[in-house]
């Protein structure tokens, strides 16, 4: 029986947030003064008076844009090195372990940059669909490949990932409404089930 697992990763795979816990790790300084110019950003998405995307782009860019690629993936590796696998739910761990891998794939599905989830995915053997960085020059620009991999975006770049691939079960696991259409798809979808 061939399945396709489909995890989101931060919130149902980890406790925490990664976004704001890397860019706070990369520069504390500059990630105080950025997190407090963008308050008002931050309260306008709370009342869905803002554009995701936008506010995200801001924020990520107003700290790592200019940024070498070099010096951001060592920054991640540290990352990694420094949070794996405190930061990962025990139970998740446990499942991802039993996973019986020559039947199954399993993709690691987030709105997170893979700048910083990449290295978690290689751990956790999982081909990562993330929101993509755009480095030109071997310099970060501050922008992204494409769109935040969130929502409807999150299914569509599912079904590009796997494309003529045929599974006899599709299962996936997410704890916000950014997860939604990607668990209505799957033939199983798990709400917070690692909680």
């Amino acid at each position: 029986m061939k399945k396709l697992y489909c995890f989101d990763f931060d919130g149902t795979l980890t406790y925490k947030d990664t976004m704001f816990m890397y860019l706070k790790f990369y520069d504390s300084t500059k990630f105080r003064i950025q997190f407090l110019r963008h308050v008002p950003l931050f309260i306008l998405l709370k009342l869905k008076l803002a554009d995701t995307e936008k506010v995200k782009k801001s924020f990520i860019g107003s700290i790592l844009k200019g940024q070498t690629e070099e010096k951001i993936q060592t920054k991640s590796k540290q990352f990694f090195e420094h949070h794996y696998p405190k930061i990962v739910r025990e139970n998740a761990l446990d499942f991802i372990k039993n996973i019986d891998r020559n039947n199954t794939q399993s993709l690691l599905v987030t709105a997170s940059l893979d700048i910083w989830v990449k290295p978690f995915a290689e751990e956790l053997k999982m081909e990562l669909v993330s929101t993509r960085a755009e480095f030109k020059n071997g310099v970060f620009t501050g922008n992204f490949i494409g769109k935040n991999c969130n929502g409807n975006e999150k299914l569509e770049r599912i079904k590009k990932e796997i494309s003529n691939s045929k599974y006899d079960k599709i299962i996936a696991f997410g704890d916000t409404s950014g997860d939604r259409q990607m668990l209505k798809w799957a033939n199983e979808g798990h709400y917070q089930f690692f909680h």
